[in-house]
């Protein structure tokens, strides 16, 4: 979840103070992980969805504030767009309770604030774009109320000094600018929470890296963004392009973007914040008034306000998080790539699949990131982006392959072995990887389903492409509500 500012602006002494105050949170931060003061014996998951509001139409519905005080739940919390919402789900050991106990209680959760939601003429969708959202729903005034999202709108739009060009390439072709940053709330996610000692990070954080493309081939599903058929996962080129600080003159430099891959695997946790110091400005210099390195003399743990701040407004596909929980600090893998939905069950899956897979890869006498370039990585997940379930990705010892195949023959078992290693017994495996089987088998994910729904409504109903795409979308709610996962719907 985002953390709240208040409406300001800021001066040029505003930006001197925090540039200090930051690289006194990363002295502090390296002598923490000199003296080992991280939590790392209870290590927990955790999951944060974001979600859509429609209405009983499935058209956007601008009303999540309305929402929020129907649900009067803090675990949930407003996102970018008006017709978006986040819930945060509350962390625990993998398998405590097993999958059935998480999967219960995530349901009871989503289905309590669908309920709510209706009492307001509103209804949720866990879908990575909403497939009937137009271009003209989405300008200034569709952001939400929190004054943190117009205050990041505003530095973004002040570090890049021009509007925003939207340019991506599938079926259809969309080209596009636009003048505040609300395209980025179109794109809706699943995030899993990995804490991990800092002995650790590395290791499961290269991990992520390797594996962010098979990720996205497996769960793509965003394949319509402004009534275009663009990418399976459309999700991908929209957020890098949406929060752009860079005008083009910039980008030729050489200078970072903000929604980063990255560009070489780390050593350390620490590689990855000094990097956001080196290479990023500051976009809300806001500072508080703990030293940290005075905190941490005198035996008390630094919140690290500035350092944790700039952190959020630098959008890695895999993100580095320090928190302090029950006065101890941890850290956390924050996996990003994945959209979200279709549907619980997927979302458990994928979940088995990734906390499984960098398990196993982590426990290898020969990583794979030693095996393969960092470039690699890259290149394949933005072929599975564009390419999802039907994409060829690099493999080491494989080369390119199938996504089916690299999954199948290879890293399923991988998962397998890494969550039996977590202490996960075959009969909870079993059912949550036995979807991510099946949808290779089937070569069926939520992106594929999408597009053939609407062909298939679109041939046989003549109605127009927005009309076929918003009757896509009520039989896709209707088939969310059912939990069966997403390649087991038909289309008909």
């Amino acid at each position: 979840m985002g953390r709240d500012v208040p409406a300001l602006v800021f001066t040029r002494e505003d930006r001197r103070r925090y540039r200090i105050k930051m690289q006194e949170c990363l002295d502090a931060f390296a002598q923490m992980l000199r003296e080992a003061h991280f939590e790392s014996e209870r290590p927990q998951v955790g999951l944060e969805i974001e979600l859509n509001l429609v209405d009983d139409d499935a058209e956007p519905a601008m009303r999540n504030t309305d929402v929020l005080e129907a649900i009067s739940d803090p675990a949930w919390s407003t996102e970018l767009g008006r017709f978006n919402l986040e819930i945060n789900v509350p962390p625990r050991r993998l398998i405590a309770g097993g999958p059935d106990a998480w999967e219960g209680e995530i349901r009871a959760a989503l289905n309590h604030a669908d309920e709510r939601a209706r009492s307001v003429g509103a209804r949720l969708i866990t879908v990575g774009i909403l497939p009937t959202l137009l271009q003209e729903q989405i300008g200034e005034g569709a952001l939400s109320e929190n004054p943190r999202y117009r205050l990041l709108n505003d530095q973004v739009f002040a570090a890049r000094g021009e509007d925003l060009r939207i340019e991506i390439d599938g079926a259809d072709r969309l080209r596009t600018y636009a003048d505040t940053i609300t395209p980025e709330a179109a794109c809706t996610s699943t995030q899993f929470h990995l804490q991990v000692s800092p002995e650790e990070f590395a290791g499961y954080w290269n991990a992520a890296q390797a594996i962010a493309g098979v990720q996205v081939a497996l769960a793509a599903n965003s394949p319509f963004l402004f009534g275009k058929e663009l990418w399976h996962e459309t999700r991908i080129p929209l957020f890098e392009q949406a929060t752009d600080t860079r005008p083009e003159e910039i980008k030729v430099q050489g200078v970072r973007p903000r929604v980063w891959f990255g560009e070489r695997w780390i050593n350390s946790v620490f590689d990855l914040f000094e990097e956001n110091l080196r290479y990023f400005p500051a976009l809300l210099p806001l500072c508080d008034e703990q030293d940290p390195v005075e905190t941490l003399d005198r035996g008390d743990i630094p919140e690290l306000s500035e350092l944790t701040l700039h952190n959020g407004t630098i959008y890695r596909w895999n993100r580095p998080v320090y928190a302090v929980a029950h006065d101890r600090p941890h850290i956390r893998v924050e996996n990003r790539v994945l959209p979200a939905g279709p549907t619980v069950a997927d979302t458990l899956a994928n979940g088995a699949f990734y906390y499984g897979l960098t398990r196993a890869l982590v426990e290898e006498d020969r990583p794979v990131w030693s095996r393969m370039s960092f470039a690699a990585a890259e290149d394949n997940l933005h072929a599975a982006a564009r390419h999802g379930i039907e994409a060829l990705l690099y493999w080491p010892g494989m080369g390119e392959v199938h996504v089916p195949e690299l999954v199948l023959r290879r890293l399923l078992p991988l998962a397998h072995r890494g969550l039996e290693q977590t202490g996960m017994d075959a009969a909870w495996r079993e059912p949550l990887l036995g979807v991510i089987e099946q949808r290779c088998v089937t070569a069926r994910n939520g992106a594929v389903w999408q597009k053939e729904m609407f062909h298939h409504i679109d041939a046989t109903t003549h109605a127009g492409r927005h009309e076929a795409l918003r009757r896509m979308t009520q039989v896709y709610i209707d088939y969310m509500h059912l939990n069966a996962p997403v390649h087991t719907w038909p289309v008909d």
